[in-house]
């Protein structure tokens, strides 16, 4: 049982480095003028609330299936989510994205390096779960 709580812990993981990826290819394509500042706005704005639910469900599903040291390790990422979009800043203005295209890239490649650390762990306690029950 336990090997389906990681390996569903697995795919929302790897849906959460997707959207953080999507964000940061569309600052890259901004930043070398791929790309108008009205579209990544707008790109990015509609992936934030869906990376903010999964990043809830991905804890939702830690606590319920009890294991409280991931749970620990993710509440970080809730509790930053939950500030960001209480103060508005989750949401990426046209006007000042040019000033601030440094700083949205910063963030979200700090984010991606924590999801992967994430995934790495979570991959490890599932491969640890399947050796366990053999």
């Amino acid at each position: 049982m336990m090997v389906f709580v990681w390996l569903l812990c697995f795919f929302i993981l790897i849906g959460l480095i997707s959207l953080v990826i999507f964000q940061v290819m569309c600052l890259a394509d901004l930043e070398f003028d791929y790309i108008n500042p009205y579209d990544t706005a707008s790109r990015i704005n509609k992936v934030m609330i869906p990376e903010f639910i999964l990043q809830g469900i991905l804890s939702l599903v830690l606590l319920f299936s009890g294991h409280w040291i991931m749970f620990l390790l993710s509440l970080p990422f809730v509790y930053y989510n939950y500030n960001v979009y209480q103060k508005r800043q989750h949401l990426i203005d046209v006007t000042e994205i040019f000033n601030h295209v440094y700083k949205e890239k910063k963030r979200r490649l700090i984010k991606l390096g924590c999801l992967v650390v994430f995934l790495f762990l979570s991959l490890f306690w599932m491969i640890w779960s399947v050796l366990e029950d053999e």
